[in-house]
């Protein structure tokens, strides 16, 4: 394989909804592909729409966050297919030791992905949680290279009406898996913090909140009427004007987008030039 091209895959998961979290992931590939000067391809792969999963000839697979339950599919056979695919970069990751295929699970994937190896429980928020928040780092996320040149806490969105608690510890280690980040604390709330970062395997990480998420796009989230009455009548009108002042805040989501994606990427190029 010519180690100079970098093939990707993009999973959308959003079932025909409008969203910017497409157009985020597809601006931080074209910029990763300038910035670096390689010759990065990559492809989209409509999955719950149109059923389009990507074969094998891929070196990356990112697959984004999207609407409804993660739990109403089970059985699917897109879901089928999206877990059969995770199966196969699995087990090509086991046979190869020199060249590695490598998967970035966003919200709804991430949500998926932690119902297939019985990580936690999928469960449904009481209220739906949107916004941008900060999310805590944990031992093993401090260590992590894809949070390297994040602070800790660090800010990203967060939207979401699903989420994943009670971590089963046994299952992790019988995964080898490791969770990198959870919820911020909320002293004043009795209820459980969800688990925001898991890396699956050496090659499979996974995160609940959107680090391609852009004040492009926030911003053009939060202008509709639906979100800030729901931001205002949940969090209060001050919570909603700072998340607006916020947006070009070199500190919060714009470091975020240019950290993580980037460095997962990046990860996966430093493997295949060692290859």
């Amino acid at each position: 394989m010519d180690k100079s091209i970098l093939k990707v895959a993009v999973i959308d998961m959003n079932n025909g909804a409008p969203n910017q979290g497409m157009r985020g992931i597809q601006e931080i590939l074209s910029r990763f592909k300038t910035d670096n000067h390689i010759d990065l391809q990559f492809d989209i792969f409509d999955l719950r729409q149109k059923a389009e999963i990507p074969g094998m000839e891929y070196d990356v697979y990112i697959s984004s966050g999207g609407p409804g339950s993660p739990v109403e599919s089970e059985g699917e056979k897109w879901e089928n297919d999206f877990f059969q695919l995770l199966d196969q970069i699995e087990a090509f990751n086991t046979v190869n030791k020199e060249e590695k295929k490598y998967a970035f699970l966003i919200c709804h994937s991430f949500q998926l992905a932690c119902r297939k190896y019985k990580l936690g429980k999928v469960t449904e928020r009481r209220s739906n949680a949107f916004g941008i928040f900060p999310i805590t780092l944990t031992k093993d996320g401090e260590k992590e290279e894809v949070f390297e040149g994040i602070s800790n806490p660090f800010y990203s969105v967060d939207s979401r009406d699903w989420q994943v608690i009670s971590p089963d510890f046994e299952a992790f280690e019988a995964k080898g898996a490791k969770l990198l980040a959870i919820e911020k604390e909320r002293k004043h709330v009795n209820l459980e913090r969800c688990m925001m970062s898991i890396r699956f395997t050496d090659e499979i990480i996974g995160t609940q909140f959107h680090p391609e998420a852009d004040p492009i796009g926030m911003k053009m989230y939060l202008l509709q009427e639906e979100k800030k009455k729901l931001i205002i009548d949940t969090h209060g009108e001050a919570k909603y004007l700072d998340m607006l002042n916020s947006l070009d805040d070199p500190k919060r989501i714009v470091l975020t987008q240019s950290v993580i994606l980037p460095n997962f990427l990046n990860k996966a190029i430093g493997k295949f030039q060692e290859a």
